[in-house]
């Protein structure tokens, strides 16, 4: 398989929202851009045109929606060709997808969790393993927020290390994901963060969130980046080096110069951590 092409700094998620004025000038501080293929693979060409102008001088990343790697039904074939035809053609520098499934005789239109058995880890691996096969180069799993845990035999970071070993895939080490899950599941976020393989890191995610209760909070990708998830982001890095971070915004969508002086928060954390490192890698 190919090997990964670098990714540093931070990067933003492109909305429709935000195409034209994209298109017109990228943000300094923006170093590197995110869209889900689905998106994009048969929308109409003026918006891909646009997307081409934009990806002129600045990197992307796909982060798939539906491939379901954990789901019951055979992979869908037809799709990952025109993702592979994508990530192609825009010279994507990762492709990444969610630890979870989303479909079994159609689409659920929602991430399912998997179950966190020995078996299943096996299973989804196997389909990681297929899915890097037909695209010629590896994937990054992304661990995901859940609300259930069926049928669970093994506790969540042994699943997730138990698939990214046998698969021998990347990680997209969602930070949100972290703290959503240790609120709900009553685990510690930072003992969580200290398990994970640091070697197999490609790159991160961080969102905002929206409380339900203080026992209950939910992955909405729809609010600010709330304090205690930017500290757990600086504890990721101390525990594993700064690596490229992503910000997420998929609801509520803000003016683009509201997301870019969010996006100045990562920068301002890899730069401290840097600075008491002494050293940072691109990923």
């Amino acid at each position: 398989m190919k090997p990964l092409h670098p990714l540093c700094g931070a990067g933003l998620g492109l909305r429709r929202e935000h195409l034209q004025s994209m298109a017109s000038e990228v943000p300094s501080t923006v170093q590197f851009l995110e869209v889900a293929p689905e998106n994009w693979i048969k929308a109409p060409k003026q918006r891909r045109q646009l997307l081409a102008q934009i990806l002129e001088h600045t990197p992307l990343v796909c982060h798939g929606l539906s491939l379901s790697l954990g789901g019951p039904a055979p992979l869908d074939m037809d799709l990952l060709k025109a993702i592979k035809r994508f990530l192609q053609e825009h010279q994507v520098v990762r492709y990444t997808e969610h630890l979870s499934y989303c479909s079994d005789q159609g689409h659920l239109y929602d991430l399912m969790p998997i179950p966190f058995t020995e078996a299943a880890a096996r299973y989804v691996a196997d389909r990681i393993k297929q899915t890097q096969d037909v695209l010629g180069e590896p994937i990054a799993v992304e661990n995901v927020s859940y609300y259930c845990a069926p049928g669970q035999q093994m506790p969540e970071i042994e699943f997730i290390n138990t698939v990214l070993e046998l698969a021998d895939c990347e990680l997209l080490l969602d930070i949100n994901n972290i703290f959503v899950n240790s609120i709900n599941h009553g685990y510690d976020a930072d003992a969580f963060l200290r398990q994970l393989p640091s070697e197999r890191i490609s790159y991160g995610h961080i969102a905002g969130h929206y409380v339900e209760q203080p026992d209950l909070i939910i992955d909405s990708h729809g609010a600010p980046v709330r304090d205690d998830v930017w500290q757990l982001l600086g504890k990721a890095y101390e525990h594993h080096g700064v690596f490229p971070t992503l910000l997420e915004r998929d609801f509520n969508i803000p003016p683009l110069d509201e997301l870019v002086a969010e996006l100045d928060s990562i920068h301002r954390i890899q730069q401290s951590v840097m600075n008491q490192q002494k050293e940072y890698a691109c990923g």
